[in-house]
């Protein structure tokens, strides 16, 4: 007997097209202070690009088109590091003085957000998930 024929068949799951809902949640939650991102974004600028519904459903359409290919585009993988010295250390001969900031795309940080949330969801319900 194959090692492939002991696999069980399990049901081909298909993802649901995002929601403006799931987008607008996950957006509410994210600090207006924080710095602005790889991409000069911060969640300040994309709540105010959210409220236009043109730029909105463009983002939604995004977001859909990557699910539908398959694939993350190496921008949104990019990232840039800022060292920052701690406050008050005594020398500054240790790396432990120092902390690494990790700046990445905003959009894509925001995509990867609103799927984290829905695969978490998926867990207790399978409102946004369907099988073929």
């Amino acid at each position: 007997m194959d090692l492939l024929e002991e696999v069980p068949n399990k049901l081909i799951t298909r993802w649901k097209l995002f929601l403006e809902e799931e987008f607008t949640s996950t957006i509410s939650k994210c600090n207006n202070s924080s710095t602005s991102r790889l991409d000069k974004l911060s969640w300040r600028h994309l709540k105010i690009i959210v409220k236009n519904i043109t730029y909105f459903r463009n983002l939604i359409n995004i977001a859909d088109a990557w699910i539908k290919l398959g694939h993350w585009l190496s921008h949104f993988k990019t990232s840039a590091s800022i060292i920052i010295s701690k406050p008050n250390k005594v020398s500054y001969d240790s790396p432990k003085a120092f902390k690494l900031i990790v700046l990445l795309n905003m959009l894509g940080k925001l995509i990867e957000k609103v799927i984290s949330k829905r695969l978490q969801f998926q867990l207790i319900s399978k409102d946004f998930i369907h099988t073929c």
